[in-house]
Parts: C-alpha cells; structure tokens; sequence
C-alpha cells in the first residue's frame, strides 16, 4: 500500500465544495453507460457529477470522514429537496429556512455524518458550501482584503459579461492595480494560504511561488474566460452562485444525479484497501482530483501500480497539478497523456487556481 505523505489531520471539513471543474472532468472522463468510475469524494459535487453520463457504479473514496459527511448530505438532499431548495441548502441562494432543510435531509444520514451536521447549525444556517476550512479562507479574503483594494460597485463590474477585449480592458484599467497585485501576493501566499485555507504540509512538494501562480491564473480566469459564467469565481468574490452554478447544481443535471445515486457507494478508507474489500476487479474511469498534488513522487508511483492491473484497454484517468508537476504517463509504459485533449480542455477550465488538468488513457 502506498504511503501518503505528507500527512495531515483528518478531523475538519477542509472543502465544503470541489473546486475542480466538473465540466472539463465529465469531458475528459468520456464516460459511458455501463463503466465503473472511482472518485475522490471531497465535497461530492464531482462524484455526483459523474452519475450524469449513466455508469454502473461509482465508488467514492476518502480518507477524511468530514468529507464523507459532506458527501452524504449532499446526497440526502437530492433524494429529499427540490432543486431550488438544494440550491439553498448549499448556499448558492439565499435562504432563511435552511435548518428546516437540513431536518428534511437529516433522516437520511449515517450516525457519524448527523452527528457531524447537528453540532454545526451556524454552518447548516450559512449554506454547507461555506462550511470547510478553504471556504472559510475565502471568506476572510472577500471580507477584509478585497475591499481594501476594489469596492463592491468593482466586484459586481467584474462579473458583467463582455466580450474579451472589454474584459481584458477592465482587466488593465481598473482591476490589476499596484493594491491588488500587493495584497493578492500577500494573502495567497504559500505562508498564509497553507496556515488558513489548506494545511503547511500540502505544500511539501511545491516547485514555484504559490502566489506568483495563482496571480498568473486570475489574469486567464478575468481576460480569457467570462467571469458572469464563473461559479468559483462568483463565490470567492460574492459568497454565492446567484445564476453561474458549478455542473452538479445546475437544473439540468439534477434529476439524472438524483436518478443515478442508487450506483453510488462511499468509502472512509485507503483507495487500494477500498478496491479489495469491495471486490472491483475492474476501473474504467478515474477522479484523482488533484491529490498526487500531496504526494511522493514514490507513492504517487506505488498507487498507480497498485491500480494497473485493475485498468482495462482503454481507461481513462483525470486529474490536476497546481505547483507539483504530476504524471502518470511519464511513469507508467502502459499509460499515454492525451495532451491535445487536456490542453484544449485546460483552457476552458473555470476552476483557474491550476497549472495543468491531465487526461491519460491504458494502452
């Protein structure tokens, strides 16, 4: 079994919400009806996401049983709301009633994920999408820095549509400041930004400035993709989707998640541990996330053997570096990247804090 390291405590909610873009993911995936998908849980949102193209089954894995709730609540709720109550039970809207949601949802939980949601009724009440570590730091960053640098009138110009050339105009002219830029180095710092939105370890295995990267990014996020269409965007800056939701909120998607969640299974255990007990002999289509991100170039070697003999011709796996160049074609011989098509799929990647998005295929 590979060693995941660094380590980092598995006791708080870290992402309330994924921020990978399930879009881009599905696509990548290229899912078909009858396969076996495996998923890092995280939040849920993308795990759900893959019911939309009709698999067998996916399994769900986690380490950290917080994420797990999270995952669970998420499914109660598409079993058990409507749509725009889901979207209000996440936060996406606004809501005075969520407490009444959740107890809809409530019954539908394991003993570990209620008790887990009813000794947090302050996070229950302000939307579960705000209720992890990293949504937090967002938070702290929409409420006391970003008003330092551009006030609300500014935001909510941000997020009009234009067409490029306006959008990197206002880019130019009244959105990269001397402020902004100073202040945006500061507060995603891999200091500030490992100690209140992620953990200091997940930073181990970092090759360049996490703030340098990121600034880099928002510039594409801002110029080359429409900000009125961002749904990570709009909650860093608004603390809401409004009308831009991520691919597991939309309208259009709900009734084939809530129709497909009988496929759906978690696991609060070790991804090799999970592939024995529950007896997979086969993996067609694989969510790493972004977790190779947290990992030794060792380890990250030793799971994807581990995971070989299981990946039939033809098998895809999807997942994103930030500042931790990973992947598994350069180590696997039976593993090829399709670098067209993860580079055509990376630009229009709406999750913007990312320096690449893999797609790689078994031979």
């Amino acid at each position: 079994m590979p060693r995941r390291e660094p380590a980092s405590p598995f006791t708080i909610l870290r992402y309330a919400q994924c921020w990978e873009d399930a879009d881009i993911l599905v696509d990548g995936l290229g899912i078909r009806p009858g396969d076996t998908c495996l998923s890092i849980a995280s939040a849920g949102d993308n795990t759900l996401s893959l019911l939309t193209r009709s698999p067998a089954r996916v399994i769900a894995v986690d380490l950290n049983p917080a994420q797990i709730a999270a995952l669970e609540l998420r499914v109660a709720a598409y079993r058990t709301l409507g749509h725009d109550e889901l979207l209000e039970l996440v936060g996406s809207r606004r809501s005075a009633r969520r407490e009444a949601l959740y107890a809809r949802c409530r019954a539908l939980l394991s003993g570990y994920a209620r008790g887990y949601w009813d000794g947090r009724g302050d996070a229950v009440r302000a939307g579960i999408g705000g209720a992890g570590k990293f949504e937090r730091y967002f938070a702290l960053f929409r409420r006391f820095v970003l008003p330092l640098v551009h006030r609300k009138p500014s935001v909510r110009a941000l997020l009009q549509h234009r067409d490029e050339r306006g959008r990197t105009r206002f880019y130019e002219e009244r959105w990269n400041t001397p402020a902004w830029r100073m202040l945006f180095r500061v507060f995603f710092s891999e200091t500030v930004l490992g100690r209140l939105g992620r953990d200091p370890s997940f930073f181990t295995y970092a090759e360049r400035s996490v703030a340098d990267h990121l600034l880099e990014r928002v510039r594409h996020a801002l110029t080359e993709l429409d900000p009125a269409e961002n749904p990570y965007l709009r909650w860093i800056t608004m603390g809401d989707h409004d009308g831009a939701l991520p691919h597991a909120l939309r309208a259009e998607n709900f009734d084939a998640i809530r129709d497909g969640l009988d496929r759906l299974e978690w696991h609060c255990r070790p991804m090799e541990a999970v592939l024995q007990s529950a007896k997979v002999e086969r993996v067609d289509r694989i969510n790493f996330s972004n977790i190779f991100e947290y990992m030794s170039s060792e380890a990250h070697r030793s799971l994807l053997a581990s995971l070989l003999p299981r990946l039939p011709r033809g098998a895809r796996m999807a997942y994103w570096n930030m500042i931790v160049p990973r992947s598994g074609a350069a180590l696997m011989p039976a593993v090829i990247a399709r670098r067209a098509e993860s580079d055509a799929l990376f630009r229009r990647d709406k999750a913007f804090f990312y320096s690449a998005f893999h797609v790689d295929e078994v031979l």
